[in-house]
């Protein structure tokens, strides 16, 4: 499955995203060590990520791309009813029918 083509300004806001938990990541401090940015610079890391994030829906949702795609778990459960058919079977059954 391939990806659509996207806008600058997709492309734009992916990198910024991607950079911006890329600093969260490698800035995480191990259990029980201060972490080394301030609250403020904390806060205004997520505070972007929520304006990204929103931009990208409203993006998706006007070039009409599919905003309700998230990752699942092998083991879970779908919604949809996948039914395996066998053409050969069929084509045999309408053989028969016909005779």
């Amino acid at each position: 499955m391939s990806e659509p083509e996207l806008t600058t300004e997709e492309r734009v806001l992916r990198m910024m995203k991607r950079t911006l938990t890329d600093i969260a990541r490698d800035t995480a401090p191990e259990p029980g060590l201060r972490h080394p940015l301030s609250q403020g610079t904390i806060q205004g890391i997520r505070e972007c990520l929520q304006v990204i994030t929103s931009r990208e829906q409203e993006l998706a949702t006007e070039y009409g791309r599919n905003t309700g795609s998230r990752p699942r778990y092998i083991d879970e459960p779908r919604d949809e009813v996948v039914v395996p058919l066998n053409i050969n079977t069929l084509k045999e059954g309408l053989k028969k029918d016909g005779e």
